[in-house]
C-alpha cells in the first residue's frame, strides 16, 4: 500500500498556512499542467498527485486525519498496536516470527469508512474517492458491489455559480466548461432563466471510484443587473422620460425592449409615475419559452426647461384660465 506524502509532493512544510498551500499547489499546477506539456506522461501524473494533495491539505478535516494517521500509515499496518476505532491486534506479532494479514476493503471499510480507486491507495482509505473541495461538493452514496467484495462509490457532485446577462438570459446561451485537467465541456444554458436556477449536466461531476458512476455537475445560474430593465419574474420594469406636452395631450413614444423597438401610446392627462403595460414583452417563461412576461413602463415627466419670454407668458395665460 503506498503512502505519499502530500507535504512534499506540494514542497511546504507540515506547519504552512492555507495560503502557502494555495500558492505552492498554484506553482506547481501551472508548472506540470497538460496543456503546458502536451503527451508528457510523467507531468500529466505529478499533476494527478499535486491535486490529490491539494485537495487533501487544503480541506483543514481531511488535513486534520492525514496529520494523525500519516506518519505512522506503514508502521501500523505490519506492526502491534491499537487505534482509537479500530482492532489493530489482527496485524500483531506473533511469538517467535512475524505475521501478516491480507487487507481486504472490508477491513478497511470498517478502518476509515470506504475504499474507492484512482488516487493513491493511502487517500482512498483515508477519504474514500475523490475527496472534494471545500464547499465545492456534495457526499455521493456507497454501493456494495456483488462481484466479490469490491466497493464501488458514485461520484459527488460538483456546484459552481455561473453568471450570465440579461440578454442571454432572454436569448438562451452557451457556455465551455474547462477543468484543471484540460477537459472542456460546452453545456447551453436555456431561454427564461433566472437568479438561483440549476443547470445539472449528468455524470460530468467527480469521478466515480471503484467502477461507480461519476456525480453531476450542478450550475447555479446568477444574472446580472441590467441598466435599463428590473426583472419581476418574467415581467420586466423600466422607466421613461416623456415630454410635459405628450403627456398633457396624449401622443406616441418609441420604447425599446430587449429584442426590438416598439411604439407605446401615453393617454392624454397620463399622471408622472403611472405604469403603462405591454404585453407579452417580457421575459420567455423558463418552462415554456414560446410564452413571455409583460413588461411595464414607468411614466417619468420632464419639465420643459429654459423658455422663453413668451412661453412663460402662454403658461402664464394657460394658468390664469385655470384659476
Amino acid at each position: 500500500m503506498d503512502y505519499r506524502d502530500y507535504y512534499n509532493t506540494l514542497d511546504v512544510s507540515k506547519n504552512a498556512s492555507e495560503d502557502e498551500i494555495k500558492k505552492a499547489y498554484r506553482k506547481l499546477a501551472k508548472k506540470y499542467h497538460p496543456d503546458v506539456n502536451p503527451g508528457d506522461d510523467s507531468a500529466e501524473e505529478k499533476f494527478k498527485e499535486v491535486n490529490e494533495a491539494y485537495q487533501v491539505l487544503s480541506d483543514s478535516e481531511k488535513r486534520s486525519k492525514y496529520d494523525r494517521f500519516g506518519s505512522q500509515w506503514q508502521q501500523y499496518q505490519h506492526a502491534g498496536g491499537s487505534a482509537e476505532d479500530f482492532d489493530w491486534s489482527q496485524w500483531a506479532a506473533q511469538p517467535g516470527g512475524t505475521h501478516t494479514r491480507q487487507v481486504s476493503p472490508e477491513d478497511l471499510e470498517q478502518m476509515f469508512g470506504g475504499l474507492g480507486g484512482g488516487f493513491s491507495d493511502f487517500f482512498e482509505t483515508l477519504f474514500g474517492g475523490m475527496g472534494g473541495r471545500r464547499g465545492g461538493f456534495q457526499e455521493g452514496p456507497y454501493y456494495q458491489s456483488r462481484r466479490g467484495s469490491s466497493i464501488s462509490r458514485r461520484g459527488q457532485n460538483i456546484e459552481h455559480d455561473l453568471q450570465i446577462t440579461m440578454e442571454e438570459a432572454y436569448y438562451g446561451t452557451t457556455r465551455t466548461l474547462h477543468w484543471e485537467d484540460g477537459r472542456k465541456l460546452e453545456t447551453k444554458i436555456p431561454k427564461g432563466v433566472r437568479t438561483g436556477s440549476r443547470v445539472r449536466l449528468k455524470e460530468q461531476g467527480g469521478q466515480g471510484a471503484g467502477g461507480g458512476t461519476a456525480g453531476d455537475l450542478i450550475l447555479t445560474i446568477k444574472v446580472s443587473q441590467h441598466q435599463i430593465y428590473e426583472r419581476d419574474g418574467d415581467d420586466l420594469r423600466m422607466t421613461v422620460p416623456v415630454d410635459l406636452y405628450t403627456a398633457i395631450l396624449g401622443g406616441e413614444i418609441d420604447v425599446s425592449s430587449i429584442d426590438k423597438i416598439v411604439k407605446l401610446t401615453i393617454p392624454p392627462e397620463t399622471k408622472n409615475g403611472r405604469q403603462l403595460r405591454l404585453k407579452g414583452m417580457g421575459m420567455p417563461m423558463l418552462k415554456e419559452p414560446q410564452q413571455r412576461g409583460d413588461l411595464y413602463v414607468k411614466v417619468d415627466i420632464q419639465l420643459p426647461a429654459d423658455l422663453s419670454p413668451e412661453e412663460k407668458q402662454l403658461f402664464q395665460q394657460l394658468r390664469d384660465i385655470r384659476q
